[in-house]
């Protein structure tokens, strides 16, 4: 271990909530194409795809057992290697007289440019094509995977990013946070670290001066990393590792009794549903995704009566299919669209394709009688009453008794006591209802700072979504990303948010944070926040 005299501080984007300390261990290097070029042989094409095959096999074997989001990017990766015009490219490359190790380089080179170039979301793609790109070569030149290192100690894994295919294989009980030099928070890296738990920091330029050895405590919550800290940081950090584990159990509430609920966003079925009180989100478009065509009813039913047999009597709330922005579907969504999150996505895609929501709704009615769980239904991107009451009466010609919408869009927020009146419940989607408040592209790494869910209006919203719960005397919860933020959920709770629903990481820590506080204690912070 290596322990300089001064501590320092590391700034980046925070990626993965919660606090770690460890030693810091680097993922392994890339391969780096030896100076001199040879000339090609007679199989190259062939060796530069198996080369591809092999990274593919390794890909699956890895995807097996996952589920989720997980299992939704590797399969994505899968098909970026089998992509036609990059094989095309690879044999094209090699007709040229590039030997095959280059002729791959070369081939995905252009794809990668192309992707940058796009920024955004699909620009944070570039990253993972630049993976397969090193594994494939790594299989050539008979080299090592670049990947994560092996430890007996657990470690902080720090890279300059980190492909899916590591990330999604870590093992939170040896890797207790990530740091990266490069990645925003939409990043694959983010969205894995926070689905496992893992306090993670991206973006932090300065990650590339750490070696291995050096201890560092990373705040995934701020978004720093201090280097070398003080003995009273280690121990205030260790000390809170161990403790908040020890709070998993039971339901939720305040210090005082005053029940919340703390439910599961889930994106497909799950080996362990630990100790929730049900699923708050259950996003339904991993089934939907890398399709020409849509799923049938019957494979819908199987795949969703897996989920909910997995929560017995517990409630399960399924949203309806999000398409549209960046989930876009070639069945579902047109291609000349200039700004795809203004346009048809959502609850609007039922407005061009009605027998995808009819069909999905009959699916889902017959998964939830098959296997008698209490299942609830409820609409992304609602704008109005009306389409609010629109959903809620073909939700429950199907047999729903309970139904929702998401509020989403400051309009829908501003006139809740008019949704409301249509439905049953609804849940706040904070990702979304923050893009349409400050008209910031959430996939935009840039303007993280307005969509941060501290942002005052956006609390007002929040408070007034909660106050025309109240008035209506029905639920009304959160179930985007601020419900998993342990400081935020008391003011959540303050503003009269009556459910949380988040990654099954997140919960005991949010568990944690709530029984610090009475419920009067939460409206005074929420007062202080807003």
């Amino acid at each position: 271990m290596t322990r300089s005299e001064v501590s320092r501080e590391l700034t980046g984007n925070p990626a993965g909530r919660g606090q770690a300390v460890g030693v810091v261990a680097r993922l392994a290097a890339a391969p780096v194409l030896p100076a001199e070029v040879p000339a090609p042989g007679p199989a190259d094409a062939e060796v530069a795809v198996a080369a591809l095959g092999s990274v593919v096999a390794d890909l699956r074997a890895r995807a097996e057992g996952l589920s989720g989001v997980a299992r939704d990017i590797l399969d994505t990766q899968v098909a970026m290697a089998e992509d036609p015009a990059l094989m095309a490219g690879v044999r094209d490359a090699v007709a040229r007289g590039r030997p095959a190790a280059w002729a791959l380089h070369d081939a995905f080179e252009v794809h990668v440019a192309a992707l940058a170039a796009l920024g955004g979301y699909l620009g944070e793609r570039a990253g993972d094509l630049v993976d397969l790109r090193d594994r494939a070569i790594a299989a050539v030149l008979g080299v090592p995977s670049p990947g994560v290192p092996v430890r007996a100690e657990p470690f902080v894994l720090v890279s300059t990013d980190l492909a899916p295919a590591d990330t999604v294989t870590l093992d939170p009980s040896k890797v207790v946070a990530i740091v990266t030099a490069k990645g925003g928070p939409t990043s694959h890296t983010a969205i894995l670290a926070r689905a496992l738990g893992i306090p993670a920091v991206v973006g932090c330029a300065e990650a590339e001066s750490l070696v291995d050895g050096d201890l560092v405590v990373v705040d995934g919550t701020r978004g720093v990393v201090v280097v070398s800290p003080d003995d009273s940081l280690v121990d205030q950090v260790s000390r809170a590792a161990v403790a908040v584990p020890a709070l998993h159990h039971g339901p939720g509430s305040t210090s005082d009794g005053h029940p919340v609920r703390l439910l599961l966003n889930v994106g497909g079925p799950l080996d362990d549903v630990v100790d929730a009180e049900g699923v708050g989100l259950f996003r339904t478009e991993f089934l939907f995704l890398d399709r020409t065509e849509a799923p049938s009813r019957e494979e819908q039913r199987r795949v969703y009566g897996e989920v909910f047999a997995s929560f017995g009597g517990r409630p399960v709330v399924v949203r309806t299919l999000d398409a549209g922005a960046d989930k876009p579907l070639p069945f579902a969504n047109s291609d000349d669209e200039p700004n795809p999150a203004l346009g048809v996505r959502g609850y609007r895609v039922a407005r061009r394709r009605p027998e995808l929501l009819a069909d999905q709704l009959a699916a889902i009615a017959d998964a939830a009688a098959s296997h008698g769980t209490d299942v609830r239904v409820m609409a992304p991107m609602i704008a109005t009453a009306a389409e609010a009451r629109e959903f809620a009466d073909l939700a429950r010609s199907f047999g729903f008794s309970q139904v929702g919408v998401m509020i989403e869009i400051p309009a829908a927020a501003l006139r809740a006591d008019e949704v409301l009146a249509e439905v049953d419940f609804v849940s706040i989607g904070t990702n979304d209802l923050a893009q349409y408040t400050f008209a910031a592209d959430r996939v935009l790494g840039d303007l993280g700072a307005l969509l941060d869910p501290w942002q005052p209006a956006l609390l007002d919203l929040i408070a007034l979504v909660a106050e025309a719960g109240r008035r209506a005397g029905k639920p009304v919860g959160v179930c985007g990303e601020a419900a998993g933020d342990p400081a935020l959920a008391p003011v959540l709770v303050g503003l009269g948010v009556t459910s949380l629903s988040m990654s099954a990481p997140a919960l005991p820590h949010v568990r944690a944070a709530l029984r610090e506080h009475t419920l009067a204690e939460c409206t005074a912070l929420a007062r202080r926040a807003h």
